[in-house]
């Protein structure tokens, strides 16, 4: 079976400050750009709305295997998620989790699709990450001169 291949990146200039969200989706032989972006932002909201769009796209039920150079966004779904949840979205320290509307709306659209989870580093080269960077970046530039 085929799989969807997800490259996602957000940016910011300035944090908090005008920030874009970048995909590049890859299924067999089509792609996928999407790129948006917000006036007033953080960089991590950037890194998880790219995923949450990313994902919202999709329109068939395929495995996805989403590359992210967000160790927050990977850390978060492979590794905090559930304990958040079981602590009513608290973190360890018994604080609210931060950017919450978006995690819980990623958890809703990731729990639709067989989701792995990956990381790369950013700026290395790696040609996905490259554009989902460029794409992030078209997000600020396309909001901006509207």
């Amino acid at each position: 079976m085929s799989r969807v291949v997800i490259y996602t990146d957000g940016a910011c200039r300035g944090n908090p400050g005008p920030g874009g969200w970048g995909a590049w989706l890859q299924y067999g032989k089509h792609e996928r750009e999407l790129c948006g972006g917000e006036p007033e932002t953080t960089n991590n909201r950037m890194e998880l709305k790219a995923v949450i769009e990313a994902l919202r796209s999709l329109n068939r039920d395929v495995p996805v295997d989403v590359y992210t150079d967000s160790q927050y966004v990977r850390q978060g779904m492979t590794e905090w998620l559930l304990a958040w949840k079981q602590r009513g979205w608290k973190t360890a320290a018994r604080k609210p989790v931060k950017n919450v509307d978006l995690w819980q709306e990623l958890d809703e659209l990731a729990g639709q699709y067989a989701v792995t989870w990956h990381w790369v580093k950013g700026h290395s080269g790696d040609p996905g990450n490259e554009r989902a960077d460029e794409l992030a970046n078209r997000g600020i530039d396309d909001m901006l001169a509207r």
